[in-house]
């Protein structure tokens, strides 16, 4: 390969690689995993076709247009006939040719995305906070059996029910890899369903505008075989184990001592609170705040100490405690899987 040829590739790599890892990933709608992403990465890469095309001939037509007009300066202007015949072609008819079948084809995809699930279908609520997510899994009566935060489990080739509420400000619940954006407004219930064909592990975003915090409130969503969610379902229906060790034990004394409890609920104790998540399963959570950090010691440990160097704005307080007391709280809390 020349020196010239070379240039060519690694200027074309470097042009297109943006967006060719846009494509794939873990927070991509062109990487579908489910059978809603993909009737909507369907309809995308043909309107991405056409719409290029479309800028193309404008642009192609436009430097026709201003070249002509340097070198005819003295040209005659289109008659009345010519000028209509024009705006009919470019304005009327190429436009509809153009959106009419995209606007049928996502109509129809619409509704097929939306088409009535089973009445027996897996229901979860999920409730946007400033700035998380608050999960219930509901039995078919409506009732909660499990709590969670942050984190969705559903069994894979299943379509699931998701009923979205917020009790703050506007939110929408986005799963660029399973389904598009669903509103969740204050005082209403959006309905909206997510089927993942795939085992993985896939990342979702707050996608309105929701305060100061808006660009750090994700969540994982992790679709997993129906006998391995039956399990981790059936654990987290549990109450929080006891403490095993008496430094565990002195844990859970700082965690009440240090007014933790007043906002969090460990389902088991007398813990309570619902302002922060329910963490009677913290440990078997992969991330913590909104999918900010892992989910390991020493970013636990930040994190009730300093939230607010972890996440400007959340509305976790600090926590003024001793070296002792923290890694006695951290060792119950790892506890609490």
């Amino acid at each position: 390969m020349s020196f010239s040829q070379h240039v060519r590739t690694t200027v074309l790599l470097g042009a297109t690689a943006p967006f060719l890892s846009a494509c794939e990933g873990p927070q991509s709608a062109l990487d579908p995993a489910g059978s809603a992403a993909e009737l909507i990465t369907r309809l995308w890469w043909p309107t991405l076709f056409v719409a290029t095309l479309v800028t193309l001939l404008v642009l192609t037509l436009l430097a026709v247009a201003i070249f002509r007009a340097h070198r005819q300066r003295s040209a005659l202007p289109l008659n009345a006939r010519q000028s209509r015949n024009l705006v009919i072609a470019g304005g009327i008819i190429l436009p509809l040719a153009a959106t009419i079948p995209f606007a049928l084809s996502s109509f129809s995809i619409g509704r097929t995305m939306d088409a009535p699930l089973p009445q027996d279908a897996m229901t979860v609520e999920v409730i946007g906070k400033q700035w998380w997510w608050e999960v219930h899994y509901l039995d078919e009566a409506g009732n909660r059996i499990a709590t969670t935060a942050n984190e969705i489990h559903i069994p894979v080739g299943e379509a699931v029910r998701f009923l979205l509420k917020s009790d703050n400000v506007i939110h929408s619940f986005w799963l660029p890899n399973l389904k598009g954006k669903t509103d969740m407004m204050p005082g209403r219930t959006n309905v909206t369903s997510v089927t993942a064909d795939e085992p993985g592990v896939y990342r979702g975003q707050c996608a309105e505008y929701c305060g100061t915090q808006h660009a750090l409130m994700a969540f994982m969503l992790v679709a997993e075989e129906p006998e391995a969610f039956d399990a981790w379902l059936d654990g987290q229906r549990q109450p929080a184990t006891m403490p095993q060790t008496e430094a565990q034990a002195s844990g859970r004394d700082v965690f009440f001592e240090a007014g933790c409890a007043g906002c969090h609920t460990i389902r088991g104790t007398s813990a309570s609170g619902d302002l922060g998540p329910d963490l009677t399963h913290i440990a078997s959570r992969r991330t913590l705040a909104s999918a900010t950090v892992p989910n390991r010691i020493g970013h636990l440990g930040g994190w009730i100490t300093d939230p607010q160097h972890v996440k400007p704005g959340s509305r976790m307080p600090p926590s003024d405690l001793s070296p002792v007391e923290l890694k006695t709280l951290l060792g119950y809390l790892e506890s609490l899987e």
